[in-house]
């Protein structure tokens, strides 16, 4: 309930609110202190089902996040060249007669789109997005997965049948955790939703459980592990297919109650089979020994998962080394089962289906039109936008829609991405609450309002969370007449109209047809479905499209109502085995070795023959407990202390290339070169130098005067774009070769 407006000269009322946290995957619970309309506090909700109070600094300071006075709080339009305050009717007509315009003529592939990272953080983003790309019919879709996470979608899509179907480490129940690429103690977990990820890494060694982290850097995570391996940036794969030969060679393979859901386990050994921990060694440097006795490890614990995420994913063999984690949890037996490696069932989920062959998935549906890139899970690869943009002919990107997005910090070579977008484009929109780095390019700005005034249910990390679990909060603060902000959903609703030549329609109108396509498509009768859709409740189109997920979902008599009266959410339980619900390839098993990985194994062999020379450092990113890649920079209290854009260094590099601490250094790169303070440090292993991702705030024209105070280095303009995993698009961002210096020693 809101608080009574305060009499003059009276301090407002002080009263919470519940929220879950935007801020990141794990998803946790805060309470709110408001005062008035402003949120002035933040803690852990003790009594959330999942998070059980649990916050780290990015929540701690939601606050000031929400009242950052860099944001926008009202459309930008530009004209004459310059962008300046619009009212949304005037931003909606503008999109309006632009856009439509530009399908008509060169049809919906000429119009691009951009989703970013923070997208999935909202309901707006979830919901609405899908609905836009239909109204365009437009396969000119690019997204921050191809800078994450897109191996891992590929490899679940070939295994499982299923893009989304993607097992997490049933981190509460296993004895044995292998992380490869990951530091949840600083980052928490990503494709694996886990409040309290380093609470829970700490209580699998109180029960005496083994964790053995895989990682370049000595990492918070690393110095908690009863092992830690120093790979050499880029070689995971090669290394995961060495645990897999030994298991093989010596007999440890067991599948278990797998064993009847999966094909092609028997040609396995033999797609390994160069695979030796001698034959890796060297590539990795990993002595053998130690990996068979990894290999052994996990073959001997009573129960054991293997996960893997960005580390082991923005490198040359990103899909291989994301399959072989998985082919790893499945040669163990420690697929689908406690313990070991499950299937989130979400509550916004399809219902059970019954175990049998399926749709199958599918890579390279299509080509990107310059480079001829493979579409994956509908999209193409975001190192791809600067040249579908820039390059001349049919079929070239002239419109585009960023949604939460910042490519030119977020993609490789950021400078032509920059020029492309400056240059190349008839007209763009941005759906952004900063005039940032990329948005400063946009024709129209639509900012959405702060995050407190927005109602919250994670349709995206329900899907990827250690414990099943449903929660949903409505706006904290609501609105004030005459603030010029609106409602993030509609701001989305009204887009769709906009280029869909339904402009000045009732944003309802787009709620209300997803509601009745999704109805005709539930495959209830008539009758029971026009029932249906009269029971749905809620305030909005959102809620009651909510609503009917809930309803049609794999959770008997779950309703929004029953989730509104519960506001620390629905505890639905563990973890359960459900692979056969899972499951669709065409042959209704799991499978095993699928034709992309077979033909693709082969580059991963020749890869150990490569030769590296003496003094080549490889460059790995890093990411901070007080930052999300590019969109928290702007915060005081998170951009400050060791949260720091410095080139990390080991000693014995620093020394050979004599560079002292704290001095500038230039790092260069095939895409170019760039400037970073020297942080000589033995937490990288020689040979490996360390830069986070998403700085570079220094480019005219932005309205972000905290993250422009500390600019830092914007470490993707090292890469021109060209080095990608080609069965997934995904960039390179690890593991590729830079050199170091001086500025004085040019």
């Amino acid at each position: 309930m809101l608080a009574p407006s305060p009499k003059p000269g009276r301090p407002p009322v002080s009263r919470t609110a519940l929220r879950i946290c935007p801020l990141c995957e794990a998803t946790c619970g805060l309470t709110l202190t408001i005062e008035g309309a402003r949120v002035t506090g933040a803690r852990g909700d003790a009594e959330d089902v999942f998070s059980r109070g649990f916050i780290c600094p990015k929540g701690a300071v939601f606050a000031e996040l929400d009242g950052d006075p860099d944001r926008l709080t009202g459309p930008l339009v530009r004209t004459d060249g310059q962008l300046r305050e619009a009212s949304w009717g005037e931003a909606f007509d503008l999109i309006a007669a632009r856009v439509p315009a530009l399908v008509e003529r060169y049809g919906g592939n000429a119009v691009g789109v951009v989703l970013g990272n923070p997208n999935v953080h909202t309901m707006a983003g979830a919901l609405y997005p899908p609905v836009l790309l239909s109204t365009l019919r437009t396969r000119s879709l690019f997204t921050a997965s191809t800078v994450d996470q897109m191996p891992k979608h590929v490899s679940s899509g070939l295994l499982f049948g299923d893009p989304f179907a993607i097992p997490v480490p049933d981190l509460d129940r296993t004895d044995h955790l292998l992380l490869l690429g990951a530091n949840p103690l600083e980052s928490n977990g990503s494709l694996c939703t886990a409040p309290d990820f380093p609470g829970k890494l700490k209580a699998l060694k109180a029960r005496g459980g083994t964790l053995t982290v895989v990682d370049p850097r000595r990492t918070r995570t690393a110095a908690l592990a009863d092992r830690h391996l120093a790979i050499r940036p880029g070689t995971d794969a090669a290394l995961l297919a060495a645990l897999v030969h030994v298991l093989h060679e010596e007999k440890l393979a067991d599948l278990g109650h797998l064993a009847p859901q999966v094909e092609g386990a028997d040609e396995i050994a033999a797609a390994v089979a160069g695979f030796t921990p001698e034959a890796v060694a060297g590539m990795c440097d990993v002595p053998a020994e130690e990996i068979r006795q990894v290999a052994r490890d996990l073959a001997a614990a009573p129960t054991a998962a293997v996960y893997g995420r960005v580390g082991s994913s923005t490198v040359e063999f990103g899909t291989l080394a994301n399959w072989l984690v998985d082919v790893l949890n499945i040669t163990t037996g420690n697929l689908d089962r406690p313990g070991g490696a499950l299937f989130p069932r979400s509550a916004t989920g399809p219902e059970p289906r019954t175990p049998g062959p399926g749709k199958g998935f599918d890579l390279g549906r299509w080509r990107s039109r310059v480079s001829g890139h493979p579409e994956a899970k509908g999209e193409l690869p975001l190192a791809a936008l600067a040249e579908e943009i820039a390059t001349p002919g049919e079929g070239r990107i002239r419109a585009l829609i960023t949604i939460a997005a910042n490519p030119v910090l977020s993609a490789p070579d950021g400078d032509r991405l920059d020029r492309a977008l400056s240059d190349d484009l008839d007209f763009m929109v941005a759906v952004d609450p900063y005039l940032n780095e990329t948005s400063r390019h946009a024709d129209v700005i639509l900012p959405p309002p702060p995050p407190s005034r927005s109602a919250h249910f994670d349709f995206a990390f329900n899907g990827f969370a250690v414990h099943d679990q449903v929660r949903y909060t409505p706006p904290a603060v609501a609105a004030a007449p005459g603030s010029g902000l609106l409602d993030e959903c509609e701001i989305h609703a009204r887009l769709v109209l906009a280029v869909g030549g339904l402009h000045g329609a009732d944003p309802a109108a787009v709620d209300d047809q997803v509601i009745d396509r999704t109805l005709a498509k539930s495959g209830l009768p008539e009758r029971q479905a026009a029932q249906l859709k009269a029971a749905l409740t809620g305030d909005s189109g959102p809620e009651r499209r909510l609503d009917l997920m809930l309803r049609l979902g794999p959770y008997e008599d779950l309703t929004l109502d029953k989730l509104r009266a519960a506001p620390h959410g629905i505890d639905l339980g563990p973890l359960k085995p459900r692979l056969g619900e899972v499951l669709r390839t065409r042959s209704g098993r799991v499978e095993l070795l699928p034709a992309p990985i077979a033909a693709d194994l082969p580059r991963l062999r020749r890869a150990l023959d490569r030769r590296r020379e003496e003094g080549t450092l490889l460059l790995v990113g890093r990411r901070h407990l007080r930052s999300n890649n590019s969109w928290m920079h702007n915060v005081p209290a998170l951009n400050r202390g060791t949260n720091r854009c410095t080139l990390q260094i080991h000693p014995l590099d620093a020394e050979r290339l004599g560079v002292a601490d704290g001095a500038t250094v230039r790092i260069r790169g095939a895409g170019g070169e760039i400037e970073a303070p020297a942080e000589i440090t033995d937490s990288v292993r020689t040979g490996v130098v360390s830069l986070p991702h998403g700085w570079g705030h220094d480019r005219p024209g932005t309205r972000m005067s905290v993250a422009a105070a500390r600019p830092g280095a914007n470490v993707n303009q090292l890469l021109d774009g060209s080095l990608l995993d080609p069965l997934s698009g995904t960039a390179v961002l690890n593991g590729f070769e830079v050199s170091v210096c001086c500025p004085s020693q040019v």
